[in-house]
């Protein structure tokens, strides 16, 4: 996760925490003031209405009351207005009425009762009653002439608990019907509330959510109105939560719709912030990666955040020493490989270079001869000379194989390699069987005098071949072989050139022979040169290379070397290499293997898009095998065509697999140039480890590339090392594997 998207998350994180801590504070405190003001309001609202009341409450069934309560109710802000009896007082009148509604007006209570399961009863004084006996206390003997009153009595009815709030009672009653005493049962229906109104609660536009989420604790508030020094009744109002949600409400979405908009408008300008500051770090993940690709670039335009400021100071210290290491190693590479190359005593190029040339030429498809040639008498002089003698020798005899340049005014490309002792061989590019017979000519020439210089009787003599573009090296070296036997059957300082009429097979009979093995894939894939790591704990195999085998119509195995040739003339190699990889992936899966597999291409193949377009389908389709396959070009068919090289490792890392150079030598890519190839590793060609034990120019050469390998990235591997010493050297040269 990048930088960037770190910062972001915390900073939408904190802001989270805080505008969520804020907006819980935020409700709770309105919840509660909501609450307050709404029970404050409802208390306020029941006072009044007693004090309101407080004057018609001697009739408790005044309509007026109901009248008030109603207007009260209708402005919406209570869930409920009560009106509840608190003084159940019941007269003569409701008595006798219920008895029968037109009772006769002789009728006079006289008694009455109530079963205790009900409650109890007490007659009510009259006031007329009271302020008589007032008077009486203060002055018994006067006489006020009050009239005694022929008012109706009344009852006050105590209830138990049971029936607090009322209901059906029974009470029984005595009448004085003039002077005859009746008895009567009397039912009546006591009604604790005198007057209800309620509202339902409606919360409009607040979703049924946000009310289940927050919940109101509204109380119900009181007052209690009094008829003179008794209580009579008592007022309950409720609030109605509905108008408390809906302000909470409007609360919270304004603090939420706030919060959004300062949260988008915080977070655009964090986010120009945070790219420029972070802007720099960019730059510097550049740098970073052009140094992991060679490329030692510096940071010019230094940021002004002081932290990436010195970063930015260190990357560029590093990116000019690492230059500066690598440009050294290079420097001493580029000696030490020239060392390794030429012979220190007549400087000419040495066995390995005269087999990387014979490459060369079999990919250049090219024309020439090959010659062998010996200086025969060396053994019998050195008995009878000095070491500088002999050396003086050499060194002449080499000077007349490197003087030729042209013949019959044609320019000929002669190089001459030094194979051991007296040992030389030649190579004639551009240069057809007529040429050759001149030049051998000229050598023949050249070798008399030398004779006659040095008084020997024989100097040296010249077996040569044409270039088999379809054939091998070591076919060849024997081919020059056999004719030197045939010049010296000839006479002194001869030369015998075979021809071309010496190849053993027509063209036509190759090109049937190897479009019938690619096109019914009757060729082999063996898996060869087991390479293991290095590490001295761990010492697994690594990496194994696919090697193809296939036979002529006789069984004979045909010349790896040659097959690919021929294919290639004919345009038939990509179709080679796409069976090859085939057989490759399906050994991988079937065997499910461990290590990677090392898959030889040639040029023609990373150079066709076809082959590219079918290569990424075919990996795609099996990528969980893709990071197992390695393929491989050898370092001479890089050389050849970088451009499409480069290309193809893009390709081939884009799909998770790797690439190896192998044969890898320093005449082809230089050093220098290593770091332009996006490479995971090289496999050096065999010349640099074999007898690298013995030789310290060996050793520092490959020293010097595994370090700069490691600053680059790439993995180092040799091939076929056979002598144990040399593997033990290469273990302290800290390689990652080698084959054996």
């Amino acid at each position: 996760m990048s930088l960037s998207k770190q910062l972001y998350l915390i900073i939408i994180f904190i802001f989270f925490v805080i505008f969520t801590g804020n907006f819980i504070i935020s409700v709770k405190n309105t919840k509660e003031y909501l609450e307050l003001e709404s029970q404050t309001k409802a208390q306020d609202t029941a006072t009044s209405l007693g004090m309101s009341l407080r004057a018609l409450i001697k009739d408790k069934n005044d309509p007026e009351i109901e009248t008030i309560i109603k207007a009260i109710s209708n402005r919406g802000f209570y869930k409920e207005i009560r009106l509840e009896d608190s003084d159940f007082v019941i007269t003569d009148e409701k008595l006798l009425s219920t008895i029968k509604i037109d009772y006769p007006e002789n009728w006079k209570v006289k008694k009455v009762t109530v079963l205790t399961k009900y409650g109890t009863i007490e007659k009510v004084e009259l006031d007329s009653d009271i302020n008589n006996k007032l008077l009486k206390l203060e002055n018994e003997d006067l006489d006020l002439g009050f009239v005694e009153e022929t008012a109706r009595n009344k009852y006050r009815f105590i209830p138990t608990d049971a029936f607090s709030n009322g209901g059906k009672i029974d009470f029984k009653v005595q009448i004085l019907d003039g002077k005859k005493l009746l008895f009567k049962d009397v039912s009546l229906n006591i009604e604790k509330i005198i007057v209800q109104e309620k509202r339902d609660v409606k919360f409009d536009y607040v979703p049924s959510w946000f009310v289940d989420m927050i919940s109101f604790n509204l109380e119900e508030k009181a007052s209690e109105i009094s008829d003179g020094w008794k209580k009579s009744a008592v007022i309950y109002v409720s609030p109605n939560p509905g108008e408390a949600y809906a302000k909470l409400y409007e609360q919270a979405k304004g603090s939420i719709s706030y919060a959004i908009i300062a949260f988008l408008v915080s977070m655009s300008i964090l986010f120009v912030f945070v790219q420029y500051i972070l802007r720099p770090l960019k730059t510097i993940e550049s740098l970073a990666k052009s140094i992991a690709q060679g490329k030692f670039e510096t940071i010019d335009k230094l940021p002004w955040t002081t932290e990436i400021k010195h970063v930015s100071i260190a990357m560029n210290d590093m990116s000019v020493k690492i230059e500066s290491i690598i440009s050294k190693l290079n420097k001493n590479l580029e000696t030490l490989s020239k060392k390794l190359s030429k012979d220190e005593l007549t400087g000419l190029p040495l066995k390995a270079t005269f087999e990387t040339d014979m490459k060369e030429m079999f990919i250049q498809k090219s024309e020439g001869y090959i010659l062998k040639v010996k200086i025969n008498s060396l053994a019998s002089y050195a008995k009878t000379h000095t070491n500088s003698e002999i050396n003086n020798l050499i060194k002449e005899f080499a000077k007349t194989l490197k003087s030729i340049e042209s013949v019959n005014n044609k320019y000929v490309k002669a190089t001459a390699y030094r194979f051991f002792g007296s040992e030389f061989m030649v190579i004639l590019r551009n240069c057809k069987h007529e040429g050759a017979v001149e030049i051998c000519k000229v050598f023949k020439g050249n070798f008399e005098v030398l004779r006659e210089k040095y008084n020997l009787e024989e100097l040296a003599y010249i077996g040569g071949t044409p270039f088999n573009k379809y054939g091998t090296t070591p076919e060849m070296l024997e081919a020059t072989s056999e004719a030197y036997e045939k010049a010296k059957l000839i006479g002194p300082n001869e030369f015998f050139l075979r021809d071309n009429s010496d190849l053993t097979r027509d063209m036509e009979e190759w090109r049937s022979l190897v479009f019938d093995i690619i096109d019914n894939k009757t060729f082999e894939v063996d898996y060869i040169n087991d390479t293991y790591s290095l590490d001295k704990e761990k010492n697994t195999l690594v990496m194994q290379e696919a090697f193809t085998s296939a036979k002529d119509k006789d069984g004979k195995n045909i010349p790896i070397g040659t097959f690919v040739s021929i294919a290639e003339k004919y345009s038939k190699v990509v179709d080679f290499d796409k069976a090859v990889i085939q057989k490759v992936i399906n050994h991988i899966s079937i065997n499910n293997l461990k290590n990677d597999v090392m898959i030889n291409l040639s040029l023609q193949s990373i150079s066709d898009n076809n082959f590219l377009l079918w290569l990424d389908e075919l990996i795609l389709k099996n990528k969980t095998l893709s990071s197992k396959l390695i393929f491989s070009v050898t370092a001479y068919a890089v050389a050849k065509d970088v451009d499409n090289f480069k290309r193809f490792c893009n390709r081939v890392h884009y799909s998770d697999s790797k690439i190896i150079v192998k044969r890898f030598e320093s005449k082809f890519i230089p050093l220098d140039n290593l770091k332009d190839f996006n490479l995971d590793c090289i496999r050096l060609a065999r010349e640099y480890t074999t007898n690298i034990n013995t030789d310290s120019s060996k050793q520092s050469f490959v020293e010097s590339i595994q370090e700069l390998s490691t600053l680059l990235n790439i993995k180092v591997y040799c091939e076929s090392v056979q002598n144990d010493e040399d593997y033990k050297c290469i273990k302290k040269l800290k390689l990652n594997g080698a084959s054996r």
